[in-house]
């Protein structure tokens, strides 16, 4: 699928057509139900808080400027969090101690959706609408660097293990790179129209991401060469992928309802999650060695271990509307939510 947008258009209509029109299920899948996997798991989730009373509790950070709608996360070099804001087109930042910046971005309306933390301590995120991928200092400083492929709508970005950023491109059907000087190269991914959303560095010294639309999990190695592998589950539409215990890469599947893994070798193996429609979104490992993930429906954060146990833990705030979740200092985990105006924090344990 394809979307393209004017500048010209409004703020607040440009965020309503990228969230609901434009990528179609991403927040949207059929037959949604609220609450029926945290129901289903309260045992496990009593069995997990009896071993350790604080494993789970969260507690939030609610953003100063109302209607941020706060989207991706990182831990960055200086302790804090730092979190891209669609609704304010600013960069924010919290402390552990839940004190808010933020920072403007210089593109107008361009719609930082997700970030990510370089190993020199810069900050990279990527501006959907704005089509260009920016770099923040930790004193603020932002610069911004075109894509060389117009409306290619940038969505997800990692640090690879060449030293360069990996970003997948929704709409221009790509893998773009850029070294930390700005330069960018791009990679057309196979399949048409794939929609490429997350992406992650794999233990195998390749960039693994997930094709929404296309329905497999790609990899590419820092060469440019291809491999692309179907999920089991149809129209599963993969959202977000993470390195996880045992050298896999784990997905959420955003309408299959699903945690995925896939070995080195191309090997998918997949768990349902308890009740309908949560509609996975974020994953992120954790020192704990399960897999977290937010769970958009469920209005939950859910947990998994290699073995396929799930527990939940619903968020204090109602319809809170989960979205990416990185892991900080101490094990716990950070995440956003999206209709809720927070950030939130869970104990791991």
């Amino acid at each position: 699928m394809h979307i393209f947008f004017s500048r010209k258009v409004n703020t607040r209509l440009l965020i309503l057509l990228a969230l609901t029109l434009g990528l179609s299920l991403l927040l949207s899948p059929p037959g949604l139900t609220h609450a029926a996997g945290t129901q289903l798991s309260r045992s496990a989730q009593s069995m997990l808080s009896s071993a350790n009373p604080s494993v789970g509790s969260i507690k939030e950070f609610s953003i100063p400027t109302s209607n941020a709608l706060p989207y991706g996360i990182a831990h960055g070099p200086d302790g804090a969090f730092w979190f891209t804001e669609l609704g304010s087109n600013q960069i924010g930042r919290v402390t552990p101690g839940g004190t808010f910046s933020r920072f403007s971005i210089p593109t107008p309306e361009a719609l930082p959706f997700a970030i990510t933390t370089r190993l020199d301590g810069v900050l990279w995120f990527t501006e959907y609408i704005g089509n260009n991928i920016g770099s923040i200092n930790p004193d603020g400083s932002i610069s911004e660097f075109a894509i060389p492929t117009t409306f290619s709508a940038p969505y997800d970005i990692t640090a690879g293990p060449d030293g360069d950023l990996w970003f997948t491109e929704f709409n221009g059907n790509k893998i773009g790179r850029i070294s930390p000087n700005g330069a960018i190269n791009e990679f057309t991914i196979p399949t048409p129209s794939s929609a490429p959303t997350g992406i992650a560095s794999g233990p195998d010294g390749a960039l693994w991401f997930t094709e929404f639309n296309g329905n497999k999990i790609g990899r590419i190695t820092t060469s440019g060469v291809f491999s692309e592998f179907a999920i089991p589950t149809a129209h599963a539409q993969p959202k977000d992928i993470t390195s996880g215990p045992g050298g896999d890469l784990w997905f959420t599947e955003y309408v299959g309802n699903k945690i995925g893994h896939i070995t080195a070798d191309g090997s998918i193996g997949e768990f349902a999650i308890p009740g309908s429609s949560s509609a996975p979104n974020s994953i992120t490992s954790s020192s704990d060695g399960a897999l977290w993930f937010t769970e958009y429906y469920h209005n939950s954060i859910g947990r998994l271990t290699p073995d396929g146990a799930f527990t939940e833990f619903p968020i204090p705030t109602s319809f809170s509307g989960p979205q990416a979740i990185t892991t900080g200092p101490g094990g716990d985990l950070w995440f956003t939510e999206i209709n809720g105006n927070n950030i939130g924090r869970i104990n791991v344990g």
